[in-house]
């Protein structure tokens, strides 16, 4: 989409309706807080699913880093953006280390990978927090951020779901920064403090430490309860502070955290949140691409120069050797394989309508549109699948396919081995091919007759597939 497009609603409906990051700062009599928004958004903005990874180019980059230095003098500094910093593409020094200096880093994108991960938080190496959101579009959940003391805290909660408890002191200790949080505040507090929020009155607040009732906190002025605690008694370990909070219609809600007055006790996110939010997804898929087309195109490369030695085939290896070869000699096959893993590789995917009313060309390692290139992201995934679930696949049944049909011509002595499962063999080419289909259908839908037609990828492979398997 461009940013002139009629369809462009933030620009008209949203409270900012600047393009691009900004910087924020909110003043109070007691310090200043900075706001900083990271927007990755790719311009022009293509057609799904090539939108999915953002990407800050240098100019960007200088401009965030600015606001970087701007915020060092507030008290405290978060940052927020769609897309988690796994899947924005940006050039050095990176968007983590831009954001070193900040608490948090609010995003959203991912959500909770339709509720595979109901919670995805993390910590970045340099200590910032990387809090996902859960959609607001069909799961209608949002965040209630406060700041107690420079000390950040948060609840994620779903709409009309009421009453909504944040627990500012003591804070929770999974979401500590001790670089930039002055932690040593919690002991020295007076007060256990909490925001309790409902649509009616609040009618009770019972506080419990460790299993231990601590008794009713108390309002203090509008959302805020206060009870007053002694922390010398929690001084070392791991602590458990619980909430329950009930409103005038008698809807309650138990809001329940860990907590430690230890400086060193800082609790670590799971293994597959943080592989998530923290793997440059980029990086990745541009390497695992790299290594499919070069598996593929070098095995039939290898096989056309080399010879196979042996006796006879023994086993799945030989059988698997002896049959690359047999494909890899036969001219129709070696040469049209080889140029569609290379057409894969480096030729156009497809051209059509990547944004409406404006034609471009998709490629592996970026797109142009209108004149524009947005290097590759979510483009080298796509091309992963594509090797892997189509151009493999339908190497080795033709490989497959040869073996049976030439060992039918050798003496019974000399014939490998035949490969079990013809009619699942079969059966799984064909419903590779019904997923070929699909995505030439997907390609129809979404960018146009243009790109149905002009897609060596897509729709040419489909003709492949189906002629090499007649």
């Amino acid at each position: 989409m461009s940013l002139d497009s009629v369809n462009n609603y933030f620009r008209k409906y949203s409270a900012h309706q600047e393009i691009g990051s900004f910087h924020h700062v909110h003043r109070t009599s007691f310090g200043n807080y900075s706001f900083v928004c990271a927007d990755a958004t790719l311009t022009p903005g293509p057609k799904r699913p090539y939108n999915f990874f953002g990407i800050l180019n240098q100019s960007q980059v200088q401009v965030l880093d600015s606001f970087r230095l701007q915020s060092l003098s507030s008290n405290q500094s978060i940052w927020f953006g769609h897309y988690t910093t796994s899947t924005i593409v940006s050039p050095a020094p990176g968007v983590r280390t831009l954001m070193r200096s900040a608490l948090a880093y609010l995003c959203g994108h991912l959500h909770t990978l339709g509720g595979l991960v109901p919670v995805l938080h993390s910590r970045h190496p340099q200590g910032t927090l990387e809090l996902e959101l859960g959609d607001w579009m069909d799961n209608r959940r949002f965040r209630v951020v406060a700041l107690d003391h420079d000390l950040l805290s948060f609840s994620d909660v779903t709409f009309d779901l009421w009453p909504v408890v944040v627990i500012t002191n003591p804070k929770d200790a999974q979401y500590v920064h001790p670089g930039l949080e002055p932690l040593e505040r919690i002991g020295k507090s007076t007060h256990i403090r909490l925001l309790v929020f409902s649509d009616v009155p609040v009618s009770s607040v019972l506080v419990r430490v460790d299993g231990k009732d601590l008794g009713p906190a108390r309002s203090a002025q509008g959302p805020l309860y206060v009870l007053q605690w002694d922390p010398s008694l929690y001084s070392t370990g791991l602590h458990t502070i619980s909430i329950t909070a009930q409103d005038s219609s008698g809807r309650s809600v138990v809001k329940q955290q860990h907590f430690s007055l230890e400086d060193n006790l800082t609790l670590s996110f799971g293994f597959v949140q943080s592989f998530i939010l923290l793997t440059d997804h980029h990086v990745l898929g541009k390497v695992a691409f790299a290594v499919t087309v070069l598996l593929n195109v070098g095995a039939l490369l290898l096989f056309r120069r080399t010879r196979f030695t042996g006796v006879q085939p023994k086993g799945l290896v030989s059988s698997c050797c002896s049959s690359l070869q047999l494909l890899s000699q036969r001219n129709w096959f070696y040469y049209s394989l080889l140029l569609f893993n290379l057409s894969t590789a480096f030729g156009p995917w497809f051209v059509g309508e990547m944004i409406d009313g404006h034609s471009g060309a998709c490629f592996s390692f970026g797109v142009v549109i209108d004149g524009h290139f947005l290097e590759g992201s979510l483009t080298y995934v796509v091309g992963v699948i594509q090797m892997l679930f189509y151009n493999m696949p339908l190497t080795l049944y033709l490989c497959w396919t040869l073996h049976h049909r030439c060992s039918g011509l050798r003496p019974p002595s000399l014939r490998p081995p035949s490969l079990p499962g013809s009619v699942c063999g079969h059966v799984t080419m064909l419903l590779l091919l019904c997923w070929q289909l699909h995505s030439c259908y997907f390609l129809l839908e979404t960018y146009g007759l243009t790109a149905l037609l002009l897609s060596p990828t897509r729709t040419w492979a489909l003709g492949l597939g189906f002629c090499s398997s007649a």
